[in-house]
């Protein structure tokens, strides 16, 4: 059995990660606009992490089978307490933040009005808004007890109970109105003697509830705000008859009813209100029930407007042009003379787009190969792909449609591109395509030539402007042979393929990272340059923890930036004293994975699509790939180094008190900051 003293459970470790999110809420120097949307980020994360990893133990906690345990050998239904306890005490506490960050906008002249602050000269605009955007957009629903009736997932709801007192039988009818996901949450209404005023579409709906149920003769009417978050497993057994696709289409529209893992209050609902609803809803009243505030749905503060005040917002920074290789150059020409590295949003997402988009018009140009796993709402990658079959090149696409929370948009995109006449792959049963990989296939004087890039974050456009992310473009002919045999892998054979150079995922991954983590181990023994560092996402694997804790007590130093979930634990003697661990929280989200190993002063650098996570390393397509170039090799290690020393949004995990600051008496470093600054120099 494993001791919980070597291993932190996975979901309080996330739970850590999502307080470090709160702490950016929290803190005020963080421009106040800024501070709601950290506000936002932690609601959402809050939402996908009750759809997914509670709603997976709690699956566990139900299965006669597992014995009610979950990996470590925690209890399951213990598990499910103490998270439910956890995120109770989260929810008070972003109440808190929530309250403070409105008061620091009141000083702003910034104001939040509910339905009973309207202001006479507000009138006439709340109520010409409500009738053109509001009113025709609401799925308004009266119960009936004798219909079966349900709510979508993940939504909020207002929940209304109107009363007949004059009735004998005190009569009372429910109702629920739901907060369109599409719908502006925040309404800003025209300034008032330089004051601006923000209304929140829950309280214009209460304002307007006598226009919606005008036809009822109620005494007495009230709204109060209720969110039903749902397990989102897809279910894709069944009907042999029907294609992939077909189930994965089915499958999410049954996500919309499947079972409540969560349910999020206001407090001040009335107890028959709230017991109607719960028996509506079958909800175990054992469950995650969470008492909140007047509001819910938060993840909307994520699009907190603008409202011209660039004061309150971070300051604005130009993503910067690549050193000898600028946007107005050949992509194609500049990487056929040597590799290059961009890292967003640092440098403009751009340049990939440019790339695929010189391969759709380049006429010697014959063959494109990529895979997808999420993609912006508005794609240029797809229309750049488009274009070159348009073009007639042929261009295969492998196209994840298990990308939790994208499968429709995967959907919707894999059906144009099959229009297009480009040739699809929807994977290989039971394996997550997640690398990030292109190959382009160029006729150069009689011969093939293969360009391509290899990135450690997806293909998308809009986060590219907030996820850290490395992407290299390269025309390494011996790298690019390995990338295509991994095409070959998903098109045709899905035999197993040797790499000399790629770290792929699921047959090699781990073992190739023992390997180089044994040759660190080999080289401290011998007296020679040694060390790892790794910038992740998240590390869960038992597995390769103790791979790190063998290497630790062997006396390799072991420094490690992991965003998210990390079960291993630093420090403890005997065992894990040669590691340390921070985590970085800020403007943007930290996501690339990088590795690198000290190999006696020269340097074995990887970028990888994949975490240290059982499912990456065992049950996913992932791509790791070393990195050659002696310059970008600098630049990795320097950007490593500027986000290790960071003392202003560092946090050190796992080791006493969690997510304490990373302090220090020296010059204040904030790593974020100073990477911009240190690219802007190369330029």
């Amino acid at each position: 059995m494993m001791s919980s003293k070597r291993f932190l459970n996975r979901e309080h470790s996330w739970l850590d990660f999502n307080e470090r999110v709160l702490q950016e809420a929290s803190d005020f120097s963080v421009p106040i606009i800024e501070r709601l949307r950290f506000l936002g980020i932690f609601s959402n994360n809050l939402d996908e992490f009750f759809q997914v990893r509670y709603a997976t133990v709690k699956r566990i906690a139900q299965s006669v089978k597992s014995g009610k345990k979950v990996l470590g050998g925690t209890n399951a239904d213990d598990l499910l307490e103490e998270i439910t306890n956890r995120v109770i005490n989260l929810q008070e506490k972003s109440n808190k933040i929530l309250t403070s960050i409105e008061k620091s906008l009141q000083k702003e002249n910034i104001h939040f009005i509910n339905e009973k602050e309207v202001l006479p000269d507000q009138e006439l605009f709340l109520r010409d808004y409500f009738l053109r955007k509001i009113s025709p957009a609401l799925v308004t629903i009266v119960f009936n007890e004798n219909i079966d009736q349900d709510f979508t997932d993940n939504t909020a709801f207002l929940v209304i109970k109107m009363e007949f007192n004059s009735s004998k039988s005190n009569k009372k009818q429910y109702a629920i109105i739901e907060i369109l996901n599409d719908l502006d949450r925040f309404i800003v209404i025209p300034k008032i003697n330089e004051v601006q005023y923000i209304m929140l579409v829950d309280d214009l709906i209460r304002y307007h509830l006598d226009k919606i149920f005008s036809f009822f003769k109620y005494d007495s009417i009230e709204g109060h705000m209720i969110k039903i978050t749902r397990d989102s497993e897809l279910d894709l057994e069944g009907d042999a008859s029907k294609s992939y696709i077909e189930k994965i289409t089915e499958s999410v529209k049954d996500r919309m009813f499947s079972e409540p893992v969560r349910m999020v209050y206001d407090s001040n609902i009335s107890d028959d209100t709230l017991n109607f609803i719960m028996r509506k809803l079958k909800i175990n009243p054992e469950g995650s029930i969470i008492p909140g505030g007047r509001y819910h749905h938060r993840r909307d503060y994520m699009k907190f407007p603008s409202l011209n005040r660039s004061d309150l917002l971070f300051p604005k920074q130009n993503p910067l042009p690549l050193p000898g290789l600028p946007l107005s150059a050949n992509i194609l020409e500049g990487i056929s003379k040597k590799d290059y590295m961009i890292f967003t949003p640092y440098h403009p997402f751009s340049y990939l787009v440019k790339f695929l988009r010189e391969a759709a018009l380049d006429p010697m140009v014959q063959k494109i190969k990529i895979t997808i796993y999420r993609l912006s709402k508005s794609s240029q990658v797809i229309s750049s792909l488009i274009n070159a079959a348009k073009n007639g090149k042929k261009v295969f696409v492998q196209i994840e449609l298990q990308a939790r929370f994208d499968e429709k948009n995967n959907i919707e995109y894999a059906t144009r591109l099959e229009s297009a006449g480009i040739q699809i792959s929807f994977g290989i049963p039971g394996l997550k395509v997640h690398s990030k990989i292109c190959v382009i296939e160029r006729q150069e004087a009689g011969k093939i030539k293969r360009y391509g890039f290899v990135s450690t974050g997806n293909l998308n456009e809009t986060t590219a402007k907030v996820y850290t992310d490395y992407t290299l473009f390269t025309s390494n002919q011996k790298i690019l042979k390995e990338v295509n045999k991994i095409f070959n892998f998903i098109d045709v054979s899905y035999k197993l393929k040797a790499y000399k150079h790629l770290i792929v995922s699921p047959h090699f991954t781990f073992n190739v990272i023992n390997k180089l983590i044994d040759n660190e181990i080999l080289l401290h023994n011998q007296g020679k340059k040694s060390g790892i560092k790794l910038k992740i996402n998240n590390i869960t694997d038992y597995r390769m923890i103790d791979k790190l804790y063998h290497a630790s007590q062997q006396g390799v130093k072991i420094q490690m930036i992991v965003r998210g979930v990390c079960c291993l634990i630093p420090g403890i003697k005997g065992l894990s004293e040669n590691i340390e661990v921070i985590s970085i929280i800020d403007r943007f989200l930290e996501h690339p994975r990088v590795m690198i190993f000290e190999n006696n002063k020269s340097p074995n650098i990887y970028i990888s699509s994949a975490d240290l996570m059982t499912r990456n390393m065992s049950e996913r397509l992932e791509v790791g790939c070393p990195i050659y170039d002696l310059d970008i090799k600098k630049h990795i290690i320097d950007t490593f180094e500027i986000a290790w020393n960071d003392n202003v949004k560092a946090r050190i995990i796992n080791k006493g008190k969690q997510n304490n600051f990373k302090e220090s008496q020296k010059v204040k470093i904030r790593s974020q900051w100073e990477i911009y600054k240190y690219f802007k120099s190369l330029v």
